[in-house]
């Protein structure tokens, strides 16, 4: 099974979907590096700006060149990061601003690389001696809303799980994390689990966003007929209440050094 065409369009979607819950994660991430202040940083995929903010916030960098093949995504975070230390431009992770950075990172992105052992050289090309970061979603076990859509679209249509990110993205586990950092020579890598709790108020709020379009499981979601996503949307109501629902989240980060 193909399946749907990830989207990515629509910043303002995105957001309430995932970007809420990618904001803690880059926070503990960004802490996690240790980068002295006034370094200049590399954001690889930046989207809607969300690691871009929390470097700016964290790290006191000297400047954030930040990338993302989406165009849609660069307008937005250009238009809601007021801070003229960062600059935003459409580009992809294999064909990177010219260095040298101290810092490069990529947040919730390398899974979606074609080639990340390309996107890994690209990176260390334009960071000699610096340091190269990254985390992921934990789709097989730790990423709960995720893992709950999947398991219920599977469980209404078995034909859906090659499109199950636990199954798509086998890179979001720590072992072929810190492999691939390793295959790329880096020195000093290190890989940690970073979770971080999603809180919903009540049903709709875990629903809604992901009739937002943006990302595998909404653009799954928005091929399905109207009775089928009716279906699933009641198939996930009846296991997790109307009520608050409490999840986790659950990130792997891998970070080396350019020797």
């Amino acid at each position: 099974m193909s399946g749907p065409r990830d989207t990515w369009a629509a910043g303002a979607a995105y957001e309430p979907f995932i970007g809420r819950w990618s904001r803690p994660v880059a926070a503990e991430f960004v802490r996690w590096l240790e980068v002295p202040a006034g370094g200049r940083w590399l954001d690889v995929g930046c989207g809607t700006g969300a690691l871009t903010e929390i470097v700016l916030a964290g790290a006191d960098p000297r400047e954030v060149v930040a990338v993302d093949p989406s165009e849609a995504f660069v307008r937005h975070a250009a238009a809601h990061v007021a801070d003229l230390r960062a600059s935003f431009a459409p580009g992809s992770a294999t064909e990177l601003p010219r260095g040298p950075f101290d810092v490069v990172v990529s947040g919730l992105v390398l899974n979606f690389v074609p080639d990340p052992a390309a996107a890994l050289a690209a990176m260390r090309g334009v960071a000699p001696g610096g340091r190269i970061a990254a985390y992921v979603w934990d789709y097989a076990e730790g990423m709960g809303l995720l893992r709950e859509f999947w398991d219920a679209a599977v469980r209404l249509d078995p034909e859906a799980a090659p499109l199950d990110e636990a199954t798509r993205f086998p890179i979001c586990r720590p072992e072929p994390l810190e492999r691939l950092w390793r295959e790329a020579d880096l020195d000093q890598v290190a890989v940690r689990a970073i979770e971080v709790p999603t809180v919903f108020g009540r049903f709709e709020d875990l629903w809604s966003p992901f009739l937002g379009g943006q990302g595998p499981a909404p653009s799954y979601l928005a091929s399905l007929t109207e009775r089928r996503r009716s279906a699933l949307r009641e198939a996930l109501r009846s296991r997790l209440g109307d009520g608050v629902i409490k999840m986790r989240a659950r990130a792997w980060a891998v970070r080396g050094r350019v020797g």
